[in-house]
């Protein structure tokens, strides 16, 4: 069989590594991909936009599998147009997409499905917005946080967490009316702010069978201690004892089958990776968003304990036949992934710096590093090419083992500007 996987992050180097590993693939190609990538399966200059070019793809290299690793092509309906012209596709529709699509999407499927998430209200403009923050707090004095969130894609950078009543405001006039998120703000919805630890627990189902995943933790703020800007995430580790064996029962019980009952209910039944970003509060793990696909990071460390054939689980995915499935096999030592991100990132950040030190990392015991924004200049070189370079990725005995390694991976790696968080799994050793 040959796989076509779409993307070029840090996610779809880990599915082209782990899909090249099955004995039923015979050639993986990534579209776009990056510099990993080429190394580890064929790049093809191909739009997933233009859904037809993907076709005609799949049709001359006889693709039996395609893979939609990011959200935008979910969105955009890539697997409806696959599987109308016969092309098995591991993803969900353009309709059950909106799961992640729409932030107001999400919420209604929540509430209907009586799962626990923060209270919320959906404006489409932001004068009105802006009216609900100031009729709602009236004295600065009295004002408690609230999450200023785009309902559209924004790459995961169109949360705000606004301390103030002016973050809030600020935050507002950005989605709204400055549109740096383009049509990703077109609305918006500003919710209550949970407390907690974050937690991703990811499940994969064809809409009747759920397997659920280790949980994994991702750290989304861009600096050690959780401070400053959203990012797309610097690192992850997996699993992560914030979720006990209790809580996932109780997740899987409460968010996940609940949501797939939804789905169905609503005629928008859901096929793929469901992952729910979770805050695990004092009264419990409330759901925050879902995402309709493997996060990265987190797919990173959970791909690497995987040792259960990938394409077994998506083919039954797809045919519906998850529940002839045998359980899913573990390698049962932890995992942590860590990014390195271009200077000035989740900002603007120049490009083509030459990367050194990936191999030397590379051949370090039990050490993967799966590229992200990287690129191969015209000398052959490997440069950065986007915000989040790099997703260094090491398994040992314990968690405090295997962040030892990654750390020590990422020692060995450099270019201009090339930055990363110092405390990444620490959540999970203190």
């Amino acid at each position: 069989m040959n796989v076509l996987i779409i993307g070029s992050g840090g996610r779809e180097h880990a599915l082209a590594w782990k899909i090249n590993q099955s004995p039923k693939v015979q050639s993986v190609f990534v579209a776009p991909g990056n510099a990993g990538t080429a190394s580890d399966a064929e790049n093809v200059d191909l739009d997933a936009s233009d859904a037809r070019s993907v076709i005609w793809f799949c049709e001359r290299k006889r693709i039996g599998l395609v893979v939609v690793g990011p959200e935008a092509p979910l969105v955009d309906g890539l697997v409806d147009a696959l599987e109308s012209a016969g092309i098995k596709a591991f993803g969900p529709n353009q309709a059950a997409a909106q799961l992640e699509g729409s932030k107001t999407f999400c919420k209604q499927v929540l509430i209907a499905a009586n799962i626990p998430t923060a209270s919320y209200q959906s404006f489409t403009d932001g004068e009105n917005a802006a009216r609900h923050i100031m009729e709602r707090f009236p004295d600065e004095k009295d004002y408690s946080p609230v999450v200023v969130k785009a309902d559209g894609l924004a790459a995961g950078k169109g949360v705000s967490v606004c301390q103030t009543r002016q973050e809030a405001l600020d935050a507002i006039d950005r989605i709204a009316n400055q549109k740096i998120f383009g049509e990703a703000g077109a609305s918006l919805i500003i919710e209550e702010c949970l407390h907690g630890q974050e937690a991703s627990v990811l499940a994969i189902t064809d809409g009747q069978t759920i397997v659920t995943l280790p949980a994994a933790q991702d750290h989304k703020p861009a600096f050690d201690g959780d401070t400053g800007p959203n990012t797309g995430g610097m690192g992850a580790y997996c699993p992560a004892p914030i979720v006990t064996e209790d809580d996932m029962d109780w997740i899987e019980e409460h968010v996940l089958v609940p949501t797939v009952h939804q789905m169905n209910k609503q005629g928008t039944p859901f096929k793929g990776v469901l992952y729910a970003g979770l805050m695990m509060t004092s009264q419990g793990p409330k759901v925050l968003e879902y995402n309709v696909r493997f996060g990265d990071p987190e797919c990173q460390p959970l791909l690497m304990r995987l040792k259960t054939d990938i394409v077994d689980i998506m083919l039954a995915t797809i045919d519906g036949t998850l529940d002839q499935l045998d359980a899913l096999q573990w390698d049962p030592r932890p995992t942590v992934c860590v990014v390195m991100a271009s200077e000035g990132y989740p900002e603007s950040y120049e490009k083509g710096h030459a990367i050194d030190g990936i191999s030397n990392a590379d051949v370090l015991e039990d050490v993967k590093v799966f590229h992200a924004g990287t690129t191969l200049s015209d000398r052959g070189a490997t440069v950065n090419a986007g915000g989040r370079v790099l997703g260094i990725t090491a398994a040992g005995e314990s968690i405090a083992e295997a962040k030892s390694r990654a750390y020590e991976a990422v020692s060995k790696i450099s270019w201009q500007g090339g930055w990363y968080r110092t405390d990444i799994s620490d959540k999970a050793l203190n």
